[in-house]
């Protein structure tokens, strides 16, 4: 009771209102607070907010990276060093060429030795700021091997100072090894294109050449052939006209014999014959068409051996040999012969004593259409139907020549001995 009246008598109007102007401080305070405090969390929810998309970000960054494989790599340009934040390329021969920290140099001398120099070059004046971009398609060498890959980079300056030096490059690499495949195979498409197309020239320009040369003779000596009373000329106009239009089908029996062949129309037709038979009738078919002064010989191993092959690739293979051993032998001999090569190989030779083939043609006379002397007739097929035809019984046709000395092509195919 005594507290109550020393407080009556203590109470005054000054004390009611610093109590209440605490009291109403007190309540702002609080509210303030609780304003700050909301504003607080709505900025912590945007952050999380934020922080879910980066790292969101982060992932389908990375998930680029990998599906395009995709390295990305900085530059120091005062130090000159290369550090690798993120590396998804296809290291198809498990290895990383480059380190981080290293140094341009030193990255450089693990390119090819051609793109080692250009590429180091390149970086050097993006670093110095002499070039805003950099992009550049190089060759790495794999360490003890030949082999390399190919890789494209890109960079750009990514922040600089207040003089406008660059402080910091970042790039981006990647392996190419197939686009480079795809190329190389365009190019050899296009190649093969421009080959065909060549080819197809030459073919209509030699065909014509050689199908107009008999037929004009046979359509000439046809024409003539009714005002020629005498049998011995009349006769000799017969001869001249069977023997242009038997080379008239022998070209176009060439033609048609590689374009099946080729295109894997004309099946083996699997027979067994003597050898050595099969090769005196053909030798029986040239001898008389031999130049005056050139003997026809035989080198037979055997009398007699039993094959089993295509008798008919076979035949039409010594035909061509033989044909143009008596065409380009105007002296000395032309010799046919065989031996067995192994247990389950023939080797079968036309030799002459002819002009022979030069070094440098004694592959290019198996091209379609080429031929040594575009004197001589001939549509330049038979030893391009030669060696097509001998791939095709499992086996090879070879030539070895000297200038002036002769040549000898071998034929040589697998067979199966027969016993007798």
């Amino acid at each position: 009771m005594t507290s109550l009246f020393l407080y009556a008598s203590q109470h005054s109007e000054l004390t009611d209102y610093i109590i209440w102007t605490v009291l109403l401080l007190i309540l702002l305070i609080f509210i303030v607070f609780i304003f700050w405090q909301r504003k607080a969390g709505r900025e912590l929810s945007y952050e999380l907010k934020l922080l879910e998309k980066v790292k969101k970000s982060n992932i389908e960054y990375e998930f680029v990276l990998k599906a395009m494989k995709l390295s990305t790599w900085h530059i120091d340009p005062e130090t000159m060093n290369v550090t690798y934040d993120n590396d998804f390329r296809d290291k198809g021969d498990l290895w990383k060429p480059e380190e981080d920290g290293s140094g341009l140099k030193a990255s450089s001398t693990l390119l090819y030795e051609q793109d080692g120099e250009r590429v180091f070059e390149a970086l050097k004046k993006i670093c110095e700021g002499l070039t805003e971009e950099y992009h550049e398609i190089y060759r790495v060498m794999i360490p003890n091997s030949n082999k390399f890959y190919w890789e494209e980079s890109y960079a750009t300056i990514a922040e600089r100072n207040v003089e406008g030096k660059p402080l910091k490059i970042v790039g981006t690499s990647m392996r190419i090894d197939d686009r480079k495949d795809m190329e190389n195979a365009l190019v050899e498409a296009r190649y093969k294109a421009e080959e065909s197309d060549r080819l197809k020239t030459a073919f209509l320009a030699n065909m014509s050449h050689e199908i107009r040369t008999p037929l004009n003779a046979i359509v000439g000596f046809t024409s003539v052939l009714p005002d020629v009373t005498e049998a011995e000329e009349r006769q000799t106009l017969l001869d001249l006209i069977h023997e242009n239009t038997q080379k008239l089908l022998r070209i176009v029996d060439d033609v048609v014999s590689i374009s099946k062949v080729e295109a894997g129309k004309e099946e083996l037709m699997i027979s067994t014959f003597d050898l050595s038979i099969t090769l005196r009738e053909i030798i029986d078919q040239y001898t008389p068409k031999l130049k005056p002064g050139v003997e026809m010989k035989t080198n037979f191993q055997d009398q007699s051996l039993m094959v089993v092959t295509d008798k008919n690739r076979v035949q039409e293979i010594v035909r061509h040999l033989l044909s143009n051993a008596v065409k380009f032998t105007d002296h000395g001999h032309v010799e046919v012969g065989f031996e067995q090569h192994g247990s389950e190989h023939v080797r079968l030779w036309v030799e002459d004593t002819g002009k022979g083939i030069s070094p440098d043609n004694q592959e290019r006379v198996f091209e379609r259409f080429f031929k040594v002397d575009e004197f001589v007739p001939g549509a330049g097929l038979g030893l391009s139907t030669c060696r097509t035809m001998a791939y095709s019984l499992g086996g090879s046709v070879t030539v070895q020549s000297e200038l002036d000395e002769g040549s000898t092509f071998t034929f040589e195919f697998p067979q199966q001995k027969v016993a007798m």
